[in-house]
């Protein structure tokens, strides 16, 4: 596993806990879940629906998994270890990188614009410069707007145990003001 993978899940913990207590629990991806579709007002009520499933899903394979003595909650050493490991959690996080890119595309064109993708990113809890350096990384085109197909595959990469240098790695940089 290499450094670059631990240091992105940890960031994803924190932001995960959306209540601030250290773990995760069923309250954390319905919070977050409510941030995150709050900042998506343009998008339809069934692609709303398909980032809150995510999210359900996303809990569910954590507790499914790790939660073996039933407490209801999942620590960090517990996160990573599901995470990070594909054959556990390849199709949740492909579920979910599809409901959240899906939300940056009301019109269902293909296309993300940066400013729909910052507030999303935002509501996840990532830090704006991050976000600029993140956007900028996926090659946006000329009316800066990226592939929708682009955030998908970044997102996935981003929870990829095996990988390094991706522009996810971008979110977990000191920011640069």
């Amino acid at each position: 596993m290499r450094a670059e993978a631990t240091q992105r899940v940890a960031l994803v913990f924190t932001l995960l806990d959306a209540n601030g207590n250290g773990v995760l629990e069923a309250e954390d991806f319905a919070l977050m879940g409510d941030r995150v579709v709050a900042q998506a007002g343009a998008s339809t009520p069934e692609a709303q629906g398909r980032l809150r499933a995510s999210f359900d899903r996303y809990w569910t394979t954590l507790v499914t998994e790790l939660d073996a003595n039933g407490d209801g909650v999942i620590s960090l050493e517990e996160y990573t270890a599901c995470v990070l490991t594909p054959e556990l959690f390849e199709a949740t996080i492909a579920e979910f990188a599809e409901a959240l890119a899906a939300l940056g595309d009301p019109d269902g064109d293909g296309l993300i614009e940066r400013p729909l993708f910052a507030d999303l990113m935002i509501a996840i809890g990532f830090r704006r410069p991050n976000i600029d350096h993140l956007f900028d990384a996926f090659e946006p085109d000329a009316d800066d707007r990226i592939q929708v197909r682009t955030w998908v595959e970044g997102i996935k990469d981003y929870y990829d145990p095996n990988k390094a240098g991706i522009p996810g790695d971008h979110l977990v940089a000191a920011a640069v003001a």
